[in-house]
């Protein structure tokens, strides 16, 4: 008889070694193993894109904090310019007043020459840099502003300082020179020992005549350092003299004290307000 085989022996050879249970089970692996690849591909996305976004945050918070500071640093800044801008202009103000109180008067015309008449009062329609000094000659009745450079404009207007000599209240040769027909024809009553003032912004110095010399006009040894701070007054010679003089005329002075000129501008300001009381109470 002949037994071609029990259903239970080929239930074990089916599933022992047949390849459809191992088919089954790889079907079954293939599709977890892709979901787990997935999941880590989409993870590993995810982080990737978390650093770049706390890079970016990182990056927009440190320039927040550059325009905080930035910010900080200007308005601290500003604050300073600005108070430096306002201290400036207080020192401006103050010394727009103390040349207010030390502006030349109104020159005295009783020897001047018609010509330097006319040419002063057409010298007041052209804009002048302003003075740096007044030049104060008492015995003459002389209050002049000191302006920079010997030009035309400057000598019709004013005095003016020589060029390479020290400048109204330096240390060394102040050199001024002037018309003889103009500001400075009164120096041929000047004699030693009479008294002249520079006035600036910062101080009065006085000086005392102490030479009185007639030169050519290339004789500039007059010009040079003395000894002592000095005041040299140049003009043409003769004073009445028809034409281009051929000399000049030198007073020389040597410093004798130097005053702030706060006490002097607080007693200008106090002898004008005594002048306006006596005015008024004489009405």
């Amino acid at each position: 008889m002949t037994v071609t085989g029990s259903p239970a022996s080929t239930y074990c050879l089916t599933a022992g070694g047949g390849t459809p249970a191992l088919g089954l089970a790889l079907a079954g692996l293939l599709p977890r193993r892709l979901l787990l690849e997935r999941s880590r591909l989409i993870q590993v996305s995810r982080m990737r894109w978390i650093r770049i976004i706390d890079r970016l945050l990182l990056v927009v918070g440190l320039l927040m904090l550059g325009i905080y500071l930035g910010a900080r640093a200007h308005r601290a800044i500003f604050s300073r310019a600005a108070l430096g801008t306002f201290k400036s202009e207080q020192l401006s103000s103050a010394d727009q007043s103390r040349t207010l109180v030390i502006t030349a008067a109104r020159p005295d015309f009783t020897l001047w020459s018609p010509k330097r008449i006319k040419e002063y009062e057409e010298s007041l329609a052209t804009y002048l840099a302003p003075a740096i000094g007044i030049l104060r000659i008492p015995k003459i009745h002389v209050e002049v502003p000191v302006l920079e450079g010997t030009d035309d404009l400057s000598l019709n207007r004013g005095v003016g300082r020589i060029a390479g000599t020290a400048s109204p209240g330096e240390e060394g040769n102040v050199g001024i020179a002037g018309h003889r027909d103009g500001f400075f024809r009164g120096l041929k009553d000047v004699a030693p020992g009479d008294r002249i003032e520079m006035v600036t912004l910062r101080r009065t110095d006085t000086y005392v005549v102490d030479h009185v010399v007639i030169v050519d006009p290339d004789d500039t040894s007059v010009l040079q350092s003395r000894p002592h701070p000095s005041l040299t007054l140049v003009t043409c010679y003769p004073f009445y003299f028809v034409g281009s003089a051929p000399k000049r005329y030198i007073v020389q002075a040597s410093i004798a004290s130097s005053d702030p000129v706060r006490n002097r501008v607080f007693e200008s300001s106090n002898a004008a307000t005594r002048n306006v009381d006596e005015q008024q109470s004489t009405r």
